[in-house]
């Protein structure tokens, strides 16, 4: 069984759904490069103004929800640049991801399946957390750091590292980070907001009020850094060093057809910015392959 059909049958989805994130809502917008965005990658799709296709999604949540408990993982998808120019990039609400590898991945998933009785066997899936400790890892984030209401200030990161290549054929490791543009000025009021509407309507009346940007952040590697394991974070995330690559302002909803026409594709990189050497970004390219092939 493929990673795409445990996912499915963990959530109970039906076969042409989304294996994860299977809710969301697909918008548009522009992206404006940073002056500095050339000093990192020589990517085009990162240093050229652009159109911008993006999703947002709750993993679990239904759509007019209120995520109280603020535990269920938030992604944000999105396009930068066209034709062969073209990346897609894939961000969450936490900085690590829950497996190692595809086989840990594979297990974590099958040690959630429900039973007979609809429900998980706990004693497996406790027998697994003990002999798997770094898969707790995201789930623990999660509990620490639960995000705002609103999936509009919410800081999505990126779990892989990616090797960028600047036009005098520098190579570093970063990883992305994209944060809420505003989200000191009104933060009570925007949680009484997003609480009191859902997830969706918090999202669409942001953007009918043209109050959702984004800075897309590189963090910059230090020696020693892993990028081999996704499970664990680069130290100190939140304090080190990182580039402005550029702002993605969010101007209107489209059908969520327009993003399921063709999948976010975490491969899909334009020169200047590589693949991540770790397992699990190579699983997840494959299976959103596979996906969105099921889905049609």
């Amino acid at each position: 069984m493929s990673v795409v059909d445990v996912l499915r049958a963990v959530a109970g989805l039906p076969p042409k759904a989304r294996a994860s994130f299977c809710w969301g809502q697909c918008v548009r917008g522009t992206y404006a490069p940073s002056d500095q965005a050339k000093e990192i990658t020589k990517s085009r799709s990162f240093t050229m103004p652009s159109r911008v296709l993006a999703r947002f999604s709750a993993d679990g949540v239904p759509p007019n929800a209120v995520d109280t408990d603020g535990r269920s993982l938030r992604g944000f998808s999105f396009r930068l640049g066209s034709g062969n120019q073209r990346s897609e990039v894939l961000t969450q609400s936490a900085p690590v991801h829950f497996a190692r590898t595809l086989d840990q991945m594979l297990a974590f998933l099958q040690a959630r399946m429900p039973g007979p009785d609809g429900k998980p066997d706990m004693a497996r899936l406790e027998a697994f957390s003990a002999a798997n400790p770094e898969t707790l890892r995201q789930a623990s984030y999660l509990a620490a750091n639960p995000p705002p209401a609103s999936l509009a200030r919410t800081i999505y990161w990126g779990v892989h590292a990616f090797p960028a290549t600047n036009a005098r054929g520098e190579t570093r490791f970063i990883k992305f980070k994209v944060a809420p543009v505003g989200d000191e000025r009104r933060p009570s009021e925007d949680a009484a907001t997003a609480k009191s509407t859902g997830l969706l309507r918090d999202l669409e009346s942001r953007i009918a009020a043209r109050d959702v940007r984004f800075s897309v952040m590189a963090l910059l590697d230090r020696p020693g850094d892993p990028v081999m394991d996704v499970t664990i974070g680069w130290p100190d995330e939140d304090g080190r060093e990182a580039v402005r690559l550029g702002t993605i302002v969010i101007t209107g909803t489209e059908s969520n057809e327009a993003c399921d026409a063709s999948v976010f594709n975490p491969a899909e990189l334009a020169e200047g910015i590589g693949h991540p050497p770790d397992e699990i970004f190579a699983a997840r390219r494959d299976a959103y392959a596979i996906s969105q092939t099921r889905r049609r």
